[in-house]
């Protein structure tokens, strides 16, 4: 019997991307960014011809694109898709987000794992909390997650239960700013290689840099003028292979003399909510 080809799923957070869904911004939307918290205004063309700029780019590295275009009524945040869903083996676990006003992202997701063949296997419910920005896959069998005001310990207990197979780590993430603003794992560090992360180390929780140590990973260091201007922030297209903001002039060098080939988008419109290229994007098939 010939192999059904794989729709989902990824051994690690760094292996090749081959799909990868997008939600593009939908003007409507938009004008709500002040009660979400986002920086400045974004301007609907230009936040759009950004976003169709990412996907062409994304396209181009041979990525399948996949498109969500299901609305989320008076929700900016929902272009920033990575937060909604974790892809675990079996397929798509739903998130509840910490933040109120995003509790519907995950639901309109579903069309389009569905049409795309990706299952749903598991949807958390009240009263956990979790945010995709907070975990990511150190390997196939390790979940790391930041536990702070988007993902409580309930979320984490639901993750570790609906994972038996996989190893689930929780970190405390620092308070920084307060529970107003965003502060997600993805926040300060980004896998680029099974050996090999960009961070922010000053404010990494110290059981993450032991446990980066133990496994022989390299930390790449941000510097303190790019954390607010999203530096750790940087999408694993293959192993050291990366996408960042165009803007973290001082990171892309230091990326650069780590061997890793960086690409880079004008994200001025789309990070007005303090989302970077892993926030836009939603990983469905690595390898």
């Amino acid at each position: 019997m010939q192999e059904l080809e794989r729709t989902y799923g990824y051994a690690s957070a760094t292996a090749r991307l081959r799909r990868v869904l997008l939600r593009p911004p939908q003007a409507d939307e938009l004008g709500a960014w002040r009660e979400y918290g986002w920086r400045a205004e974004p301007d609907a063309s230009a936040i759009a011809r950004e976003h169709a700029e990412l996907w062409a780019l994304l396209a181009g590295t041979g990525a399948e694109v996949v498109l969500a275009d299901d609305p989320v009524a008076g929700d900016p945040d929902a272009i920033y898709a990575y937060d909604p869903v974790l892809v675990a083996p079996a397929g798509a676990i739903l998130l509840r987000p910490g933040k109120e006003g995003r509790r519907s992202e995950p639901e309109a997701l579903e069309p389009a794992l569905d049409a795309a063949g990706v299952p749903i296997v598991a949807r958390l419910e009240a009263p956990a909390l979790a945010d995709g920005g907070d975990m990511f896959w150190l390997d196939g069998q390790t979940l790391l997650v930041g536990r702070g005001y988007r993902t409580n310990d309930e979320g984490i207990a639901e993750l570790r239960a609906l994972l038996p197979d996989a190893e689930v780590i929780a970190f405390d993430l620092p308070h920084l700013r307060g529970a107003g603003e965003v502060l997600h794992l993805l926040s300060l560090i980004s896998p680029l290689a099974d050996d090999l992360v960009v961070a922010f180390p000053a404010l990494l929780p110290v059981r993450l840099m032991e446990l980066l140590r133990a496994r022989g990973i390299t930390v790449v260091e941000v510097p303190e003028g790019e954390l607010d201007s999203m530096g750790p922030n940087v999408l694993a297209l293959a192993p050291r292979e990366a996408l960042m903001l165009a803007r973290n002039v001082e990171t892309r060098r230091a990326l650069e003399a780590a061997g890793v080939d960086v690409l880079v988008y004008d994200g001025h419109e789309l990070s007005k909510g303090d989302g970077g290229p892993t926030c836009l994007t939603l990983p469905l098939l690595r390898g």
